[in-house]
């Protein structure tokens, strides 16, 4: 199961570097277009160039949650206790728990929205946009389950070792 976790870690770093890249084409045409007249005045960048973003901020919120560094705000003071801390961090864990279970479960709903429509310009598939609720919901909840099995493992070592 690890090794899948970090399989699929690495597709989505690799995918937000190609929608990075991929960002930068509709973006420079309508740069171009709007201040230099060498690139026609296209009207499928903008929406692109939105469809990439979306994509772009749920999976670096998949890849950040994986990392630790997504809605991990330091609000509750560190200690030296090791069961505060770990408490601490399972709080924070299941309440990121609790809003991925969310994305999951209405993004459904947004995603069978989606699926009845097709984009006004480009003509595309609302749902290739819509879906990406639903798999930021299912990912930060895998992830986020990792995290707990992780802490408990340096937690329940820690109780073997004798500290705390």
């Amino acid at each position: 199961m690890r090794m899948f976790l970090e399989g699929y870690y690495r597709l989505l770093k690799f995918l937000i570097t190609l929608l990075m890249a991929a960002l930068i084409v509709p973006v420079t045409m309508q740069i171009l277009s709007r201040y230099t007249g060498m690139v026609p005045r296209y009207i499928w960048t903008e929406e692109i160039a939105r469809f990439c973003f979306v994509w772009i901020i749920l999976i670096g919120a998949m890849i950040a949650v994986r990392d630790g560094t997504h809605f991990d705000v330091d609000v509750l003071p560190h200690t030296q206790n090791r069961h505060i801390e770990f408490a601490s961090k399972l709080f924070v864990h299941l309440s990121i728990l609790v809003m991925a279970l969310s994305f999951l479960w209405w993004g459904r709903d947004f995603f069978v929205l989606g699926a009845r429509q097709q984009s006004e310009i480009s003509g595309l598939p609302m749902w290739m946009i819509y879906v990406a609720w639903p798999i930021a919901g299912g990912t930060w909840t895998i992830f986020t389950v990792e995290r707990i099995f992780d802490d408990f493992q340096v937690f329940k070592k820690g109780m073997v070792d004798g500290a705390g």
